[in-house]
């Protein structure tokens, strides 16, 4: 099964945060938090604007993208969770 986001919106696959801490203890699955950093996995053809035109998607695939903790829809592919998220919902990209 393959996703293909519509208008604005991006399918992102969330980085998990470290279930170990610095000091080396290892955290259960209730004391995560909920991550905030994805990799973009497939992004739509972008808005449609009133001249008829497309808006031109600010993320690219594979871009590395941080959005807020309660942000976007998820859904389960192939047994692993992704969001959907308009482009609006994204709050930068992370570069280098």
């Amino acid at each position: 099964m393959q996703i293909k986001p519509l208008e604005d919106r991006v399918l992102v696959k969330p980085i998990e945060s470290e279930s170990k801490t610095a000091s080396g203890l290892y955290l259960p699955d209730s004391a995560k938090e909920k991550p905030v950093r994805g990799t973009v996995v497939a992004a739509g053809p972008g808005k449609l604007l009133e001249n008829g035109k497309r808006a031109e998607m600010s993320v690219k695939i594979g871009a590395t993208v941080v959005y807020g903790k309660y942000a976007g829809s998820e859904v389960e592919i192939k047994g692993e969770k992704h969001l959907i998220l308009r482009e609006s919902e994204l709050l930068g990209v992370l570069e280098g």
